[in-house]
């Protein structure tokens, strides 16, 4: 056993220090005090200084590490399957050290992620540094909030650039450009929501994110806020804003939701208060119309042509990827992500934000 081990010493301390770091992690996480504490002294820092250095550059650093990741796999696995053909007699032993050798970039990928920003997870959310709880929501509330957000559609709908098609034009530049002001407002109302922002970085493989059923992605080893600029723009700027919300430390998906509504709304830019009245009306209005489909066609029948056609748009862009495999792996695979780091809900938590709309603004 001893000279097994040592034939294979680096590898072998190599993963014993990840089990070890990843045991740690799932061992204290129960533990909101300690991990807030973690979050604010270690993680938070630690990715921002990341940012600070990836902003330096235009690209997405973190598109580059995922190319450069799909490449070396490959080149990995040719390798090792080379190796393990020419090594004749010591085939196994060279197997064993390929595949150790993979369990062991894979778990340090993993514990990264994990300590970088699984702890915030766990870590006191804006729910808890606000105040504002999601509650059960009454059906005469929702069909009210969902009429005042319809309402500051019709308000907003003709505020925006539009095409010859009637359909929201407003230069995606112009919208990651405008994305440092959007938190000015809403940080002097939560002031753990400030922070100092870079315009978020275009995927340049966005028709691929497409595929995966993504809109946009804060990779916690860059630092970076990262969107699709594939998908219809009327919703990029709630998009920006929500992956900004991540920057600040915010990791669940609702509560990144209802913040991007409501920077989106009160920052003063026509764009992304259009855009957040919308996403915030896509979300109510889903609620309603399993709640009461005849009170939900009242209100959709009362928007303005231009917001309808706007839905329709987006919709009918999503429609083609709506049986693409990839996207069902990376759901099944996301919601996995979402459920190990103690989300029960998984992805339908994008739902539930209609709980912490309600409570707000009725």
């Amino acid at each position: 056993m001893k000279a097994f081990f040592l034939r294979h010493k680096k590898l072998h301390i190599w993963l014993l220090a990840e089990l070890l770091l990843l045991t740690v992690f799932f061992a204290v996480q129960s533990n909101r005090v300690w991990m807030t504490a973690l979050t604010q002294r270690v993680s938070n820092p630690v990715r921002r200084a990341l940012g600070a250095v990836c902003y330096r550059v235009s690209f997405s650093v973190a598109e580059v590490l995922c190319v450069f990741l799909v490449g070396f796999i490959a080149v990995y696995l040719l390798a090792g399957l080379i190796a393990v053909v020419r090594a004749k007699g010591r085939r196994k032993q060279v197997l064993y050290s390929a595949l150790l050798g993979a369990a062991c970039i894979g778990l340090t990928i993993w514990g990264a992620i994990c300590w970088l920003w699984g702890v915030q997870y766990y870590a006191d959310g804006f729910q808890v540094q606000s105040g504002i709880y999601a509650e059960e929501v009454a059906l005469e509330d929702l069909d009210a909030v969902t009429q005042f957000f319809a309402d500051r559609l019709a308000e907003t709908a003709d505020q925006v650039a539009r095409d010859e098609d009637g359909f929201f034009a407003v230069p995606r530049e112009n919208i990651l450009q405008e994305s440092t002001q959007v938190y000015r407002v809403v940080s002097e109302q939560f002031p753990f929501l400030s922070f100092q922002d870079q315009p978020p970085k275009a995927i340049h493989f966005s028709s691929l994110m497409s595929m995966l059923d993504f809109t946009g992605v804060y990779c916690p080893l860059t630092g970076e806020c990262n969107v699709n600029v594939d998908s219809p723009a009327v919703f990029l700027p709630a998009t920006v804003a929500h992956e900004l919300a991540h920057q600040r430390g915010i990791a669940s998906e609702q509560e990144c939701n209802f913040i991007s509504i409501l920077a989106s709304t009160t920052c003063g830019l026509t764009d992304y208060a259009y855009s957040g009245w919308l996403l915030g009306y896509v979300h109510l209005g889903n609620a309603l119309y399993s709640a009461d489909r005849d009170r939900w066609q009242e209100i959709y029948a009362g928007l303005p042509d231009a917001v309808r056609a706007d839905l329709l748009h987006n919709n009918a862009y999503w429609a083609q990827y709506e049986d693409a495999p990839a996207k069902k792996v990376a759901n099944k695979v996301y919601d996995g992500l979402l459920k190990t780091y103690g989300d029960k809900n998984g992805m339908r938590s994008y739902g539930t934000v209609v709980d912490l709309l309600v409570v707000y603004y009725k």
